[in-house]
């Protein structure tokens, strides 16, 4: 199959666990349906922001990475034999002490009979699956409030994910998403880096350029430099203090204001819980970071969005600055952040660890993975370096585990 070239080895690239793979291996076609679309825009409005793009490639309704149907033999998507792996799936241990966590916010919301935990890019279900079977391995009395309502941008995801939740016993708890706010959590691993972003570049004398995606002159797609689409583009910058360099590239998210003032509505009581990779905007715009844009295919990494448009994952580092900000302004306080590494530590993963290794049930391959998959999610190096941010309304940050 396309992008199946033979194996190298295995790199950590601070970002997901990914496959290095032969540099000739061919990546896949893109999907015509997207090449259509994206190519009638570009004629009919000329250059495209590279955030219309990426919504395009993303979530387009037919065709988009994360929004389409595919076959059953088309493992596009996260997961182990797709194109990338999240913590969750990488083991059950992560969703156990999650659910420990979790745990904590419903009792210092005074332990409401209900408890919504939404769970936006539910994906795979792995850590719906992990945090209720958390709560059934430690007996938590949680387990008779939690309503768990998980979102996806794919509707053929979500009914996997309720089937194998039932098919494990876990799927009483399940409800459909809504808009209702309620006491609760919302919760989003590794959702934020997939939402679209801005392509920018620090122009001479301090101005501010943005890099278009427009049609290439012997056929695919190109991109070219212009004045900016949108002034809040130069005005997030400048409440940052942010001031790039001539010809430094960056991203800029200006989605993530929409996005958690969403989140937040859907809050009455309760909390907001952000995984993910990305650094605060100081770091984050260094001049020798330069772009943090990348595509993900079978495992690979890569730097080209404009090739295998709809078949390929698009991520960019998540700007921390403008999420505490935008949570701000959307009437949450912080409780707390922390890295991932940290806040399982905090948690107990390592006694979770313990626990499984004394069970007279547990195989060794089975410990072994785990401890494995555990080691990665605390490694700083690893996915142990994401940012873990959350924030409250009508709770007691101090009671909240997992934030030293």
């Amino acid at each position: 199959m396309s992008g199946q070239g033979p194996l190298r080895r295995s790199v950590e690239v601070g970002v997901r666990r990914v496959t290095e793979l032969d540099p000739g291996a061919p990546l896949p076609e893109s999907d015509p349906h997207l090449v259509e679309r994206i190519t009638s825009e570009i004629r009919r409005d000329g250059p495209m922001p590279f955030a219309r793009f990426m919504d395009i490639a993303l979530y387009d309704p037919v065709a988009g990475y994360y929004t389409a149907d595919r076959a059953e033999d088309d493992a596009s998507g996260p997961g182990r034999a797709a194109d990338f792996l999240t913590a969750p799936e990488g083991h059950p241990i992560f969703g156990w002490a999650v659910a420990g966590h979790l745990e904590s916010v419903w009792r210092a919301l005074d332990r409401p009979s209900r408890f919504v935990v939404r769970e936006h890019g539910a994906g795979t279900g792995a850590l719906a699956a992990g945090i209720l079977d958390g709560l059934r391995r430690s007996g938590s009395a949680l387990r008779e409030a939690i309503r768990y309502q998980p979102v996806d941008a794919s509707p053929a995801r979500l009914a996997a994910l309720q089937q194998g939740l039932e098919g494990s016993g876990l799927g009483s708890s399940l409800e459909p998403g809504n808009d209702r706010a309620e006491a609760g959590a919302v919760v989003a691993n590794e959702l934020l880096d997939a939402l679209p972003v801005q392509r920018v570049e620090g122009g001479p004398d301090g101005t501010l350029l943005e890099r278009f995606v427009t049609l290439g002159p012997g056929g695919g797609f190109a991109t070219a430099l212009g004045p900016p689409s949108t002034p809040e583009l130069a005005a997030r910058l400048d409440a940052e203090g942010i001031r790039l360099e001539p010809g430094q590239p960056a991203e800029v998210c200006l989605a993530l204001d929409g996005w958690i003032a969403g989140a937040a509505a859907a809050l009455s009581r309760g909390e907001l819980l952000l995984i993910d990779y990305g650094y605060p905007a100081a770091e984050l715009y260094r001049p020798e970071r330069g772009s943090t844009l990348r595509a993900y295919h079978r495992h690979r990494v890569h730097a080209d969005p404009l090739v295998a448009i709809g078949r390929q994952d698009l991520t960019a580092h998540v700007d921390l600055t403008a999420v505490e900000r935008a949570a701000t302004a959307a009437g949450l306080s912080p409780i707390g952040r922390t890295t991932q590494g940290r806040f399982l530590a905090a948690l107990g993963a390592g006694e979770l660890l313990v626990a499984m290794q004394r069970d007279p049930a547990t195989e060794l391959a089975g410990y072994l993975e785990a401890r494995a998959a555990l080691v990665r999610m605390l490694d700083p190096r690893v996915t142990g370096g994401f940012a873990v941010l959350a924030f409250g309304r009508g709770i007691e940050a101090a009671a909240i585990r997992g934030f030293d």
